[in-house]
């Protein structure tokens, strides 16, 4: 009895001092910080950021274009399931990352890493981190969509020139441009199919074939056609080249 008894307080005992022992959180961030308060915030925010990043990907990279593109290829080719979504959508990703490459670098060098080395500022390293991004929206939307959002605004927006406009003004018309121009291609792309639907489809009306769907003949015909003038090639090469 007397060894549980004397257990029992060693234990109270041991609660009491770590309950006595608190950790202040300042104590843990570095000299010239913000408080433990905003640092807590700046995490919460850089998660925040991670969460939306493949939403941030389609809108300011040349994602749109390319996964749009290659959509209206498999459907021009008749094709409902092939090539999978996931190769297309793998594909398009590291056209991506290989057209985007030099943006990418430019946002880390002048501005991620300098902020991870701790020798700027968050809000000097978002203006470098987007300046980069900046200019390659602005290489590639379409003035006519730029007024369309800068007339929307209706003076809420400081836009002063094209080099400063407001994000909240240059993402949603680069979109809209990307949108635009990723059906143009499309269209370019469907155009050589449509023509073979429309052979094949004359060919089996003039030989009487009614009950036969023209998409049957027609299928390994615009198989056989893309691969032999090397699809693939041609249009990856054409994809990545509407960039400068």
């Amino acid at each position: 009895m007397k060894r549980i008894l004397i257990g029992t307080l060693v234990l109270f005992a041991s609660v009491m001092n770590a309950r006595a022992q608190t950790i202040d959180l300042n104590s843990l961030i570095p000299t010239g910080e913000a408080s433990a308060t905003g640092r807590m915030m700046q995490a919460g925010a850089i998660l925040t950021v991670l969460s939306i990043a493949p939403g941030l990907l389609i809108m300011v990279t040349s994602f749109t274009r390319f996964v749009i593109a290659l959509s209206f290829l498999r459907s021009g080719l008749g094709l409902q399931s092939t090539p999978a979504n996931l190769v297309l959508i793998s594909l398009a990703l590291f056209m991506t990352f290989f057209v985007m490459a030099p943006t990418f670098d430019a946002a880390w060098q002048k501005g991620l890493k300098p902020m991870i080395d701790n020798t700027t500022s968050m809000e000097a390293a978002y203006t470098e981190v987007t300046q980069p991004f900046r200019s390659f929206m602005l290489a590639q939307v379409r003035e006519k969509d730029l007024a369309l959002f800068e007339n929307l605004s209706k003076g809420r927006l400081d836009i002063r020139s094209r080099a400063t406009v407001d994000l909240r003004v240059l993402v949603p018309a680069y979109m809209i441009s990307e949108l635009r121009r990723g059906f143009e291609i499309g269209f370019m792309i469907m155009l050589p199919f449509l023509v073979i639907d429309m052979i094949v489809a004359a060919l089996t009306m003039s030989m009487g074939m009614m009950m036969m769907p023209p998409s049957v003949i027609s299928l390994p015909i615009k198989i056989l056609f893309f691969v032999l003038i090397d699809g693939w090639n041609l249009l990856i090469g054409s994809l990545v080249r509407s960039y400068p």
